[in-house]
């Protein structure tokens, strides 16, 4: 396996002033990627930017919910270093919302801005960069395990992750004549601040329930887990796949709890 694995690529990263994007910019740039970090937080962007190195990293303000910051984005990595070769649209919003009865259709325009719109501009202006240039590249979102199940999550977040996973597949689709691979990342409950923020509780809570209910033991999901998985995907070594979700989950979904108790309570009572 090559000990670096993006030499020579350029990555656009949104929301990687911290959590899982900031995790990736990290592993990127080590793996010899240029890296452009575009996120809201100017002072957290510019600070990890500098942290990787001015050679290997570089910050600019992007808003997913504008189009065009975005489009400014791209132009920015073009006309910076020339090109585009991966377009890792990580960027995220979610509120707390027990119930639907009680969900606040302001907050979920807010949700769906983020997750969905901001993610379909990040593929439209990455994906007219790379066959402007005839690039065969890669683009990455990031979804979630809400983007196929619900297991009672809020409402809006959870509709927003089924449309990531959906764009994705169409997307796929459609840029696959122009060589360019378009994927997802869904993982479990990660400890970043948009998930304890939107769970309301601290990180060590989060780990603990996302172990509690993993059926991989001895292990917990961390951001750099999600951070290997987008760089495998951002890397020549998945040059063949495309219109995939790659989750990352320890097993969590492929176990129903509740047959697993009614065969436990069987176990015990034969």
């Amino acid at each position: 396996m090559a000990k670096t694995r993006l030499e020579g690529k350029v990555a656009i990263i949104t929301g990687a002033a911290s959590g899982i994007g900031e995790a990736s910019a990290r592993l990127f740039a080590s793996h010899g990627a240029i890296v452009v970090i575009a996120d809201i937080q100017d002072e957290l962007g510019s600070a990890v930017a500098a942290s990787i190195g001015a050679d290997k990293c570089s910050y600019v303000h992007c808003d997913v919910t504008e189009e065009a910051q975005v489009e400014s984005a791209v132009r920015y990595a073009v006309s910076k270093h020339g090109h585009l070769d991966i377009m890792f649209s990580n960027a995220g919003f979610a509120l707390h919302s027990p119930s639907i009865l009680e969900l606040d259709l302001g907050d979920l325009d807010k949700v769906m801005s983020v997750n969905v719109r901001g993610n379909v501009a990040a593929l439209k202006h990455a994906g007219r960069a790379m066959v402007a240039a005839g690039i065969r590249g890669s683009i990455i979102c990031t979804g979630s395990i809400a983007s196929f199940q619900s297991g009672n999550g809020p409402a809006g977040y959870v509709m927003s992750k089924h449309a990531v996973l959906g764009l994705v597949r169409a997307a796929a689709a459609d840029l696959g004549r122009h060589g360019i691979r378009v994927n997802c990342v869904s993982p479990s409950g990660v400890a970043t601040p948009l998930c304890c923020g939107a769970a309301r509780m601290t990180p060590e809570e989060v780990e603990q329930l996302t172990a509690s209910i993993s059926s991989l033991k001895g292990a917990v999901l961390k951001v750099n887990h999600v951070a290997a998985a987008a760089l495998f995907l951002a890397s020549e070594e998945s040059g063949f796949i495309s219109g995939h979700n790659l989750i990352i989950d320890g097993g969590t979904t492929v176990v129903n709890s509740t047959f697993l108790q009614i065969f436990e309570q069987a176990s015990i009572g034969a």
